[in-house]
């Protein structure tokens, strides 16, 4: 039976994933109802994406008894509030990252989504692809002792990447994936000490970030982030075993290693994509969801709910530092 999906967003990142999910089998995943804030944009949407149905705002996707899962893919601001609408209306969830504004909307997400049994997924999409995979297996032969990684696009003409009441900032849009990846180098370590430093914009959020990271054992990593300036948008890897190297770290196709390049041709597909010529790689994480749902687990292996809750501790600690705070930092989430 198919995994019947609901997209709560009609931008480009949703366009993004509906295009990726063409790759997989009809039989497998179907895309079956689209929400937005506006009802135009959800039914142009749904037009573009021969979806049956659309819904202005989220009450009506939520409810609709056709949906297993949602895919929320609006405003980081929104991802909360749209997430906990959908878990209580007993929707499994595969939310964009960043997952929430903060650590305690996460916590609070994790909660429910364990008290209803549903199944509930960061779209850390990168965890998904078969480089991430390989990189695993080559790193757990050895010890990891060192790791670097940068990622920055010039996108401060970009409103949603500035602006303080649209959660802007290169920390939650960009940071989360340098984060995540010195994250899975040193998978299950904690950090011991972390120095940040950077620089604002005249909006008051980050518009670059960079920090040192140190583990036990003198373990370090070095991981920075712009939204001003492109940056070399790679991640290393050094361990006892040589270097790992990962071009395009967010959605690599191919891994360098001590033995040479190992490549992983992505899914072929005609349609036309926003974000990055590797954006069809969006159908890994589309593809974990169904069979995490099929085996009957409430958290992905790729990106289990402890790691988000981390993820988001260490977003909230670099914007501390920067002095970056936003509303919903001093809201309530209960």
């Amino acid at each position: 039976m198919a995994l019947r999906w609901g997209i709560a967003g009609a931008g480009r990142i949703s366009h993004d994933f509906v295009a990726a999910l063409t790759v997989l089998p009809t039989s497998d995943h179907q895309v079956v109802a689209v929400a937005a804030g506006s009802k135009v944009r959800a039914s142009q949407f749904a037009w573009d994406h021969d979806i049956p149905r659309s819904y202005e705002g989220y009450e009506g996707l939520a409810r609709d008894a056709e949906v297993d899962i949602v895919y929320v893919g609006n405003l980081n601001t929104q991802h909360f509030d749209t997430t906990k609408l959908m878990l209580e209306n007993r929707k499994h969830v595969l939310c964009e990252k960043p997952f929430t504004l903060n650590e305690k909307q996460t916590r609070k997400l994790v909660q429910i989504a364990r008290e209803r049994k549903l199944f509930l997924m960061e779209a850390v999409w990168s965890r998904c692809f078969p480089a991430y995979k390989e990189m695993r297996r080559l790193v757990d032969a050895g010890v990891v002792l060192f790791a670097s990684v940068h990622f920055g696009h010039a996108l401060q003409h970009v409103e949603r990447l500035t602006a303080l009441r649209m959660g802007g900032g290169a920390i939650l849009d960009l940071g989360v994936y340098i984060l995540q990846f010195q994250q899975y180098a040193f998978r299950g370590l904690k950090p011991e000490k972390i120095v940040v430093n950077g620089h604002l914009n005249d909006s008051g959020t980050d518009e670059s970030c960079g920090a040192v990271i140190t583990y036990p054992d003198g373990k370090l990593a070095i991981v920075s982030t712009s939204a001003r300036v492109s940056l070399p948008n790679e991640g290393i890897v050094v361990g006892t075993k040589g270097i790992l190297r990962l071009p395009d770290f967010w959605c690599p196709d191919k891994l360098v290693t001590p033995f040479g390049v190992v490549e992983f041709p992505l899914p072929e597909t005609e349609e036309q994509v926003f974000f990055h010529k590797n954006s069809v790689g969006l159908a890994y994480e589309g593809e974990e969801a169904r069979q995490c749902i099929l085996a009957g687990k409430l958290e992905s292996p790729c990106i289990p709910h402890e790691e988000s809750i981390e993820l988001a501790r260490l977003m909230d600690y670099l914007r501390k530092e920067m002095g970056v705070a936003y509303p919903e930092d001093f809201q309530d989430v209960s």
